[in-house]
């Protein structure tokens, strides 16, 4: 079964080589042209890929018109062709149906995440297979034969998503799972004969369970000490083995797998970092590995059958992620993501030397010359631990035209700060702006103590880290210490607002895309279909009943009194993780103060911004903000003049 990956963090958005980096340069690289938000966003963000039943088209994701759509492109290039045409909801590609040109795609209403499956057929009409009030749809895969697909619904009990296999025809449903415990689906045998499920048991803590689908036992297959990670993989084409990802026994995650017949288990591969993914091709003679390599994705491919490494095309800086090989297996698809370039689709023919680039997602006015690349940096931190950052300097910069820097969060909890091509970052450093994207403790890709270490201790050691990020860029040649803010977005949010109200005379400004103000309220306000991993997050944060008077104490809107420093907050307004009376509720303490605050809510938008037209409203916002309250002169004392 071909299965689309999920999102590891909980609360988000959207590496290196020594303990400290050295920056030797005294002067200027050279002296940019600076960009617009409108240039930057003239940039197209493209994702996915699959190949049409003849493997002569590729369907993917692009906002090219200012809104997600799907479209479709030759295999050996030209124009794309648009197979959607939404200019209200964005629009993401699932896949082409194995036997024919339907199409299959998901859209979400106004970013509230209750998205559904919807199939357009050649002549342009439009189904929704997934009919339904408040439910949400996830696509899992198509059967071998292609006669099916399966789907996970949360419309019978809108807390857990049972298991459905649907008629690729007909759209006719069955119920092959019903799910009153929480699991995730991992993966479905070819022979139909196991359901492979995840189940979270804390914040680094799963295992996997096997059912039988004609005795519909079930059987737990990951029984282990203390908090270790067991994920599904995917079983191999044969229905022989179950492979997973496990950290049991390491730091890091590695390959295994499971004998169908006899339960023996055995090691496959491992890294020095955590291994992210690993998957069959359709007939099984490739097996495709993901390593997230300090911040970079790495992607390795074997024979399956005899465990050589296949060698990939030579290609441009960057890193390949997204591999979709075809049903055939003599091409390929993949994206190419560099700091300065963003994602480029390419497609390769087993046998070639090359690979044909089909896309040129640049806005062809931007001199990726003037762009920054980034590195990987750290420093130690209050209690000596190594916090690893993604490091961007602007070519402007030098001891004689020292910058004013930005300590950037991730979202998560958990989450990563990785390189690639961020428009944001890029137009921030592109204006004169040092960025430095930290991994504070409790990030993801840095070991299984790491990534613990933030456990029930949100608003202290992980923003104590941010603390010394901040005398870090401060000890730079090219930094003004004196200006320095701090801008994250989800979780990343909740650090920047938890900055200003438990270390207000830190950072100069905060700037919170959509963060959480008040653990009590989003803990209790969590979707119903986050029920899987309740207690992951209770353990991770905090219990907001047996726990509430903690999480007051580290929810910033209860300290707002303490802020006196600048804010700016973003928000959508149909977002169902931190829900927009968490920005209002910050916003109207800061400005019964007195205090400079800026706010920009998108009716239309959820968790993040996906329309072109409110990332150039509410990107552009940002710089202007920065430039007043971080460039300018007003970045002292708790000043007045509420906005």
């Amino acid at each position: 079964m071909n299965r689309l990956a999920r999102p590891t963090t909980l609360f988000a958005l959207v590496a290196m080589t020594a303990m400290t980096a050295t920056f030797a340069s005294s002067a200027p690289a050279h002296a940019p042209r600076q960009y617009t938000i409108e240039q930057f966003m003239a940039t197209t963000s493209i994702s996915g890929a699959s190949f049409s039943p003849g493997e002569d088209r590729i369907l993917f994701s692009s906002n090219e018109t200012g809104i997600f759509n799907v479209y479709s492109m030759p295999v050996g290039g030209g124009k794309p062709t648009p197979v959607t045409a939404s200019t209200t909801d964005s629009t993401f590609a699932v896949g082409y149906f194995p036997n024919d040109a339907r199409v299959l795609f998901t859209r979400d209403q106004g970013g509230n995440e209750l998205n559904h499956l919807y199939v357009m057929t050649p002549d342009g009409k439009e189904r929704d297979v997934t009919p339904g009030d408040k439910l949400k749809a996830q696509f899992e895969g198509f059967t071998h034969d292609g006669a099916s697909f399966y789907a996970t619904i949360n419309d019978r009990d809108p807390k857990f998503f049972d298991v459905y296999k649907f008629d690729a025809k007909t759209y006719d449903r069955k119920l092959l799972y019903k799910n009153e415990s929480g699991y995730d689906l991992g993966d479905i045998s070819d022979d139909g004969k196991w359901i492979a499920f995840s189940k979270t048991e804390g914040s680094a803590n799963s295992d996997i369970y096997l059912l039988n689908t004609a005795s519909g036992d079930m059987k737990l297959i990951s029984k282990h000490d203390g908090q270790k990670q067991y994920q599904v993989a995917q079983f191999d084409i044969d229905s022989k083995w179950l492979y997973y990802l496990t950290n049991d026994g390491s730091e890091f995650t590695r390959v295994k797998r499971y004998a169908m017949a006899d339960g023996a288990q055995q090691e496959v591969e491992k890294a020095d970092w955590d291994i992210a993914f690993t998957r069959f091709s359709f007939n099984g003679k490739y097996r495709i590995t993901a390593i997230n390599a300090d911040g970079t994705t790495v992607i390795k491919m074997y024979d399956a059958a005899t465990g050589a490494s296949v060698p990939l095309p030579k290609l441009p800086d960057g890193e390949i992620t997204a591999v979709t090989i075809a049903r055939s297996e003599k091409q390929m698809a993949f994206y190419v993501n560099g700091d300065r370039s963003p994602n480029d689709l390419y497609v390769f023919k087993f046998g070639d030397k090359s690979a044909s680039k089909l896309t040129n997602s640049l806005n062809k006015d931007i001199d990726p010359d003037d762009l920054a690349e980034a590195e990987v940096v750290r420093f130690k931190s209050f209690d000596g631990t190594a916090i690893p950052n993604i490091f961007y300097k602007p070519l402007q910069a030098a001891p004689k035209a020292k910058a004013p820097a930005l300590v950037w969060v991730h979202g998560g909890p958990g989450g990563q700060t990785r390189r690639g091509y961020s428009a944001l970052i890029q137009y921030l450093v592109n204006h004169g702006y040092v960025v430095m994207g930290i991994n504070n403790r409790g990030s993801s890709g840095y070991g299984q103590t790491f990534f613990l270490a933030d456990d029930r201790k949100h608003g202290r050691e992980p923003l104590w880290d941010c603390v010394e990020a901040k005398k870090y860029l401060a000890t730079l040649p090219y930094v003004d210490g004196d200006r320095i803010g701090i801008i994250g977005g989800s979780y990343g949010g909740y650090m920047v607002l938890a900055a200003l109200a438990f270390q207000p005379d830190v950072f100069n400004v905060g700037v919170d895309l959509f963060g959480v103000a008040n653990w009590v309220r989003t803990l209790e306000s969590i979707p119903p279909y986050w029920e899987s991993f309740r207690t992951a997050l209770y353990q991770e944060i905090g219990d907001p009943v047996k726990d509430k008077q903690m999480l007051s104490d580290i929810s910033p809107l209860f300290h707002a009194d303490q802020i006196k420093k600048p804010l700016m907050v973003l928000q959508g307004a149909n977002d169902p993780r931190v829900i927009k009376p968490e920005s209002d509720d910050i916003v109207d303490a800061i400005r019964k103060k007195g205090l400079p605050v800026e706010y920009v809510v998108f009716p239309d938008e959820g968790h993040g911004f996906t329309k072109k037209k409110n990332q150039i409203e509410g990107y552009g916002a940002v710089l202007k903000f920065l430039d007043k309250y971080l460039k300018g002169d007003a970045t002292s004392g708790s000043m007045v003049g509420g906005m």
